[in-house]
């Protein structure tokens, strides 16, 4: 069976070098006659593999030395709801900016845990475009300010990383992470589920500035706190040792692609043809997002006759062109362009839609 081109939003499509040297690995890793996944998590080749994927990680992304980098179980989903946990006290509150799904789904798992602010939101433009720093409506004693760099499913990304003075910026990054350069100093946490630019699902990359592991938080087992697993090096309990192990050869990939700025360039390029080609329709394909706020990462684009929507699945898919089925939140279609989508996959989707264009009137 020949490989398609994956554009599905998530678990997504990994590197194709990284799938092919894990495959070679599989039953002999490094000569140990057993899988990574058959290692002892204390073992000397794991933590060797551990220390080097996070050093990799630091190297991508700059990270300053006083930041802890933690590989953690779960989803984003999790740690909606352990954040608050660790990073707020009873009667706190922290501000939430409301720009789609995602961030309204952190907003309801907060709840229980943090008096939540919402801050700024775009719920009333059906979250087609952003709500501009100038609205939101922030406070200063807020124990942090979250938000949503990129909503997979409206098809939203914030382009530049919002200034929220002293008060310490949370960001789920889990859709736009090391696709382009970071100031990772701007942040105070960063977390981002693994499936859709790092590796499989399951596995969450933490990034926290160490002085927001010492905040008492809520009474809570040892599992769920921050500083614990930072103490044990993410080994407080059997962490998902495939799931570091396939982050680390999309570092590793990563960084032999050129780095961030390569990459950031990649998504560019892709991004931009794949909006010229929707734009250029002639209004048979439309995106409905402010172009202001357009993401690189996921394309929404709805037909102009949505009769014409299963026929385009079907022959799509028939074309080699995998997921591309919008959100049932939205409809339509979607293309999610992560890091291990290459141009030669936009080029295939574009050349298909200029052709079912033509064939379909």
């Amino acid at each position: 069976m020949s490989r398609v081109w994956n554009f599905s939003a998530g678990p997504a499509a990994l590197p194709l070098a990284v799938l092919e040297r894990a495959r070679n690995e599989l039953m002999d890793w490094q000569g140990s006659g057993a899988s990574v996944m058959e290692q002892s998590h204390r073992g000397k080749r794991f933590i060797a593999m551990a220390a080097q994927a996070e050093a990799d990680l630091r190297s991508l992304l700059a990270i300053p030395a006083d930041y802890a980098v933690l590989f953690l179980q779960g989803g984003a989903t999790q740690h909606f709801a352990q954040i608050p946990m660790n990073l707020t006290a009873e009667g706190d509150s922290a501000d939430y900016i409301d720009s789609g799904h995602w961030s309204a789904k952190a907003i309801s798992e907060a709840a229980p845990y943090v008096r939540v602010n919402v801050a700024a939101s775009a719920k009333a433009d059906d979250y087609r475009r952003l709500p501009p720093r100038a609205e939101w409506q922030l406070d200063p004693r807020a124990a942090y300010v979250h938000y949503t760099p990129n909503e997979t499913i409206h098809g939203v990304e914030f382009h530049a990383i919002p200034d929220v003075g002293e008060v310490p910026l949370v960001a789920d990054l889990s859709s736009n992470i090391l696709s382009e350069p970071l100031d990772v100093s701007r942040f105070g946490l960063i977390y981002a589920g693994a499936q859709k630019n790092i590796g499989p699902s399951g596995l969450v990359v933490m990034i926290v500035r160490r002085d927001l592991l010492q905040r008492a938080g809520r009474p809570m087992a040892r599992i769920f706190r921050y500083a614990e697993h930072a103490a044990a090096d993410s080994m407080l309990n059997t962490p998902n040792t495939w799931g570091w192990y396939l982050a680390g050869l999309t570092f590793r990939w990563l960084l032999e692609q050129g780095g961030l700025d390569a990459m950031g360039a990649a998504n560019r390029a892709k991004a931009d043809l794949l909006y010229a080609s929707i734009d250029g329709s002639g209004g048979y394909y439309r995106n409905p997002v402010d172009p202001a706020a357009r993401s690189r990462m996921n394309v929404p684009f709805t037909l102009h006759d949505g009769a014409l929507d299963a026929p385009f699945l079907q022959e799509s898919e028939a074309a080699g062109l995998l997921a591309l089925k919008g959100h049932k939140a939205v409809g339509g279609m979607r293309a999610s362009l992560y890091n291990a989508v290459p141009l030669e996959a936009v080029e295939a989707l574009v050349a298909f839609m200029r052709d079912f264009a033509r064939r379909h009137g």
